[in-house]
């Protein structure tokens, strides 16, 4: 099969489309017919050796396709089935993948659709829970989500409002009527962010979500009332001088998010937009545009049929 590696280190021009010997499923696994992997900034961070120190690597954590081939044990899908979810192998960006943790496709969703959900689902349903596990209650209070226009941002400014809160989220002033149309009060980024919330909220917010790590961690405390209250999943460092929670998929993960967000989307409750997507062969632009930022919504590599 043919898929996407690299042997050093450095900018997209290092990744490289190789062929590589046909994974197969272990017990409960599933193997599929990639036809769209999704694209996450960890990738361009591990291409950079930001994260992992080995090499060659693959990439690729979460894909859709048609299920070719059953693990021991597997009986709640058939070959056949449009499934997607989570590679732990982290070789999805690829013609053929081993998923671990898999749910069916809403019938209303295209591949591109399907395989911009697993992360940003996960993560954002994740970072919720850790939230509200945090003392505070996760319903009927209002959230503050530092970089509501992204992937991440947009599951979970939805997921919050399914959930009963008031969500007010910042992003770029053309992104705005974006943040809108998903349930939130829109702030700009930058200077004057705790004047604007407070003019929103006079009494500050019960919760904050920093998406973004654009170093505000100081201003989300004060709104939030202190570090107990706030939560990232972007900056690390942050976190460990503020005295916030770093919520990582090490320390567990919200797998069942996969299946629930298949009842939202069926109720209409839920859509993350596809930004842009890219042939397999494209990788080097993917990942270009991603390490840009600014994208709203999900960057989605597509994959031919494996012969």
């Amino acid at each position: 099969m043919k898929a996407v590696r690299f042997s050093q280190f450095g900018g997209p021009e290092v990744l490289e489309i190789v062929d590589l010997p046909d994974p197969h499923p272990g017990p409960g696994q599933v193997r599929i017919a990639v036809r769209a992997a999704g694209i996450n900034p960890s990738d361009w961070k591990k291409r950079e050796g930001l994260m992992d120190p080995e090499l060659p690597q693959t990439l690729g954590y979460e894909a859709a396709g048609v299920v070719d081939e059953l693990g021991e044990g597997v009986a709640d899908v058939a070959v056949g089935d449009r499934v997607f979810g989570f590679s732990a192998e982290g070789a999805a960006q690829a013609e053929l993948a081993v998923l671990s943790y898999y749910a069916p496709i809403p019938p209303s969703l295209d591949f591109p659709g399907a395989a911009a959900l697993p992360a940003a689902v996960e993560t954002a349903t994740r970072a919720l829970d850790q939230l509200a596990s945090g003392g505070t209650s996760g319903s009927g209070g209002t959230l503050l989500i530092n970089g509501a226009s992204g992937s991440v941002g947009s599951a979970a400014v939805q997921l919050a409002v399914v959930r009963g809160a008031r969500v007010i989220g910042t992003a770029s002033p053309a992104n705005h009527t974006y943040l809108r149309s998903l349930g939130a009060e829109p702030v700009a980024y930058g200077e004057g962010l705790v004047e604007q919330v407070r003019a929103l909220a006079p009494d500050g917010v019960d919760l904050a979500l920093d998406v973004a790590g654009s170093g505000v961690l100081p201003e989300l405390i004060e709104l939030a009332g202190g570090p107990e209250h706030v939560v990232t999943i972007a900056d690390f460092v942050g976190a460990q001088q503020h005295g916030v929670r770093f919520s990582r998929g090490d320390a567990g993960r919200a797998l069942h998010a996969l299946a629930d967000v298949g009842e939202l989307i069926k109720s209409g409750r839920f859509w993350l937009p596809v930004a842009q997507t890219f042939p397999l062969a494209e990788i080097a632009a993917a990942h270009r545009v991603s390490q840009d930022g600014h994208v709203r919504g999900k960057l989605v590599l597509t994959v031919e049929p494996h012969c």
